[in-house]
């Protein structure tokens, strides 16, 4: 299989890889304080969608649930599988992770929309990992009428 049937961009991808995700890590999720950021409503309107959410905030140290939800400083520290990584870090930013990624395996990484790191997404997708980029992960879910 070429990698580059890994990198998802048309409609009917999507909908198979969201109806194949139950559970979301979201990288860089923002706590209850900041309501109106979309790295917690979109994490938010997913959970309430019946995904399960596991959040992995890069700041915020001293907080331990999100969304009712243990909070993991490390993709790799979350027990079991996770389905979808989805990212909400500066395109500069998500390098440094990608390494975490990779030893947490996930079935696919969704970076939202307004980031995109095509070297990310090429390491990913050549690891055999769907990758999603420059999407809003909520706004495909609702456009999908899922």
């Amino acid at each position: 299989m070429n990698w580059r049937d890994n990198l998802i961009d048309d409609s009917a991808q999507i909908r198979v890889l969201l109806s194949e995700t139950k559970t979301i890590a979201v990288l860089g999720i923002k706590t209850e304080r900041q309501v109106g950021q979309p790295a917690l409503y979109v994490p938010s309107y997913m959970q309430s969608a019946g995904f399960k959410i596991i959040p992995v905030p890069v700041y915020y140290p001293d907080v331990t649930e999100i969304l009712g939800e243990k909070v993991y400083r490390k993709l790799a520290d979350i027990p079991g599988e996770v389905d979808m990584v989805n990212v909400f870090r500066r395109s500069h930013d998500i390098p440094p992770h990608l390494e975490d990624i990779l030893a947490k395996k996930p079935k696919s990484v969704w970076i939202q929309l307004g980031i995109s790191n095509d070297e990310v997404a090429e390491r990913l997708a050549q690891a055999g990992i769907k990758v999603v980029q420059d999407r809003c992960l909520m706004v495909d879910h609702r456009r999908l009428g899922f």
